[in-house]
Order: structure tokens, then sequence, then C-alpha cells
């Protein structure tokens, strides 16, 4: 925790973008050249050592049997699926505020996502929504660690376990949270990840995981990330292409290590933000991220809940300070998904979500200054105008 803030007026030519990634590429440039070269000299471009390394690393870091490195965190989601069976005339339970790739992976192997509402504090599933929404066709359940906390597991696998129902953590924004003493990932059938670059972990491209500690899933998403294929050639059902190729295998090898110091900078920022905005809050003007008693947050997003978001925005961006809205259209809400017929109202916190979320910048390597700069100007914003 800093000491004594100070809320400096000479900083109008000071950027503070919602995310940066030199901070935690350029310490690490010198090794992340070694490990592209590497790939390059051994002319294993897709699996070989440096995929396998990986996984072993990232399936001890989770604490999880197996790690089958993907394409993408969408992938990651969709081969899960397709390895639980789960498919056309199914039913998968998922939050509607989210990522659109978590109801989207649900359409893409032709199940229906059946929308629940969430927790106002959490922005994850609220569980005590789930019964009511599980007929003879659910077959699964996809919690959503979003932001990086994850959700409330315990209430939620035990409504599966109930009504024999998979689940499929959703922890793309996730890697590193704790559920109590729990890893994201390592709770559910499997669990999902991506290395989209502005995640935690980040890869310097497109890239996922699935983690599980059933041997036989493992196996299964083995040969279907690989187009069904047991050995080459040879299709016991049909999969896709969803490899994790050898160089992002290999940054991401130099970064893990480094991640749990990231974690540590994140809560750090956090927590400065909460100490310095807590009288704003007590005036009503906006709502901080709340951290539930079993969660260790990793926040992936620092994520406010303000009125007068329009306003705020246009303050934050005069000010060089980036922001962003995740998500501004809950997925219930989608056109893409109206033919199921939930209508606005249907889902009020997931709404009102919707209309109030504002992020700020929370990654690694922001400077004093910078998260001072933010915090002045939510002051000034809030304080001038009482």
């Amino acid at each position: 925790m800093r000491d004594n803030p100070v809320w400096p007026n000479d900083d109008s030519e000071l950027e503070v973008p919602l995310l940066d990634l030199r901070p935690i590429h350029q310490p690490l440039a010198g090794r992340m050249r070694e490990a592209v070269v590497r790939v390059l000299e051994s002319n294993r471009f897709i699996g070989g050592p440096e995929l396998e390394a990986f996984e072993n690393e990232t399936a001890a870091y989770c604490g999880a049997k197996y790690a089958l490195g993907v394409s993408s965190g969408t992938d990651a989601i969709i081969v899960s699926l397709m390895a639980l069976d789960i498919s056309y005339g199914d039913e998968v339970i998922v939050p509607s505020f989210t990522f659109f790739a978590t109801a989207g992976s649900v359409h893409r192997v032709g199940a229906k996502p059946v929308f629940c509402d969430i927790s106002p504090d959490t922005f994850n599933m609220d569980p005590t929504k789930l019964e009511a929404l599980i007929t003879a066709r659910t077959k699964a359940i996809i919690p959503v660690h979003l932001f990086g906390q994850c959700a409330d597991m315990d209430a939620i696998l035990d409504v599966a376990r109930r009504h024999s129902l998979k689940v499929i953590e959703d922890a793309a924004q996730a890697m590193g949270a704790r559920y109590r003493d729990s890893m994201a990932g390592s709770m559910g059938d499997t669990g999902c990840f991506s290395f989209f670059p502005s995640k935690n972990l980040g890869g310097i491209g497109d890239g996922g995981l699935v983690t599980t500690n059933d041997a036989d899933l493992a196996a299964a998403i083995r040969s279907l990330r690989d187009h069904g294929a047991q050995r080459r050639y040879y299709h016991s059902r049909v999969g896709g292409n969803f490899r994790l190729d050898a160089i992002q295998a290999a940054a991401l090898r130099v970064k893990l290590p480094a991640l749990e110091d990231w974690h540590d900078q994140r809560r750090r920022n956090a927590a400065f933000y909460k100490e310095a905005l807590s009288d704003l809050q007590e005036a009503g003007h906006l709502r901080l991220p709340v951290e539930a008693p079993y969660a260790s947050h990793v926040f992936n997003q620092f994520v406010i809940r303000v009125k007068q978001r329009d306003r705020l925005q246009k303050h934050l961006m005069a000010n060089r300070i980036g922001e962003a809205v995740y998500y501004p259209v809950p997925l219930h809400l989608q056109d893409c998904f109206s033919d199921l017929g939930v209508k606005e109202g249907a889902l009020p916190e997931s709404e009102a979500a919707s209309r109030e979320v504002l992020a700020l910048p929370i990654f690694p390597g922001l400077t004093d200054r910078q998260t001072a700069k933010v915090v002045r100007c939510l002051r000034d914003f809030y304080l001038s105008a009482s």
C-alpha cells in the first residue's frame, strides 16, 4: 500500500492507457527472442518438446493432472463441449454477462445456451438461479470466472452433482485465480484458458489451454484438437484443427514464471484504487469491485460500477486515460440469440451491469503517477460536480 497519496496537478500530458504490454515484455525481450529462435532452429512448429514442456508446466501451475494446448480460449470451450459429447438438442447453462465466446461456443456445437443471471457484487453466475433453468435437456454448466475472480464453485458444483451435469470452467480471464485452496481450472470436468495478448498470461498471438483431471477426457481432447485422429490419418471421430503452435508455447514458457509477480502488481494497483476511491463509494458515486471471501482475485480487469457512464468516459478520454466497457450488451439481448426468446427485463442484474460497468487501467507496470492520475480524474469528475 502506498503512503500519503498525492493527486498531482502537473500530469496533463501523462497518458494512462487501458493496457500497455511494454512493461511486461521489455524485461523478457531477450529471452522471448531466444525462445522464438529456438523453435525456428528446431523446425518443430506444431507439437514437439516446447508444447510438451509448456503443458507439463501449466498443469503443475493450475493444479490439474493434464493440460492440453489449443488454438484459442474459444476453441478450448468448443473442444471441451465436443469431448463431453454435447451437441444438437442439448442445453448448456451460461452467464449472460460475459464475453461472447462462452455462449457462442455452445451454439457452435449445435447446443442451446440457456442464460443465467449474475450476482451484482462479483459479476459471476448466481448459483441460486441455476435450479430453475435445468430441464431434461440440460447437460452442462459453464461458470465464467469473470475479470479474474472465481465463481462460487462449491454451490455450482453442488447443483451439478445433484443433477448429473458436467461443469466446464471458463477461466479465460482467471489463470492463477484461486477458489479457497483450489486453482481456477482444476475444479470442473475441464478448465478453459485464453492466451490472448491482453490476458494476465498473454501470448504473442492467439492461444488457449484445456485442463482436466480425467484421463479419458484428456485423451479425447488430444485427439479432437487434431481432427479426431488417434494416429496420423486414422480418425475415430470428427474433430478440428485446434492445436497450439510451438512458438506460442515457447513464448508462454518464458512468461509463466513471472505470472505471480504480475498478479501481485495488479493486486497492489487494485488495493490503491480501492483505498483512494472509498469515499466516492461511500458517497454513492460509484461501486468498487468486491472480492468474495472464498476467492483470490487476479484482476484481469478492474471494473467499477458508475452512473453517468458516458460523461465519465468522455472525461477520462479528455484526460488521456484509457477505459473500456466490458460488456455493453448482455448475451441474452444480442441479435444473434433473439430466436431464443429471452426478453429485456428477464435477467435484471446482467442488464444493470451492462449499463454501469467501466474498466480502469490495472496492468502490471503502471506507475504511481499513472494510478494517481486515474484517481485524481475520478475525484475531479464527481467532487467538482457535487
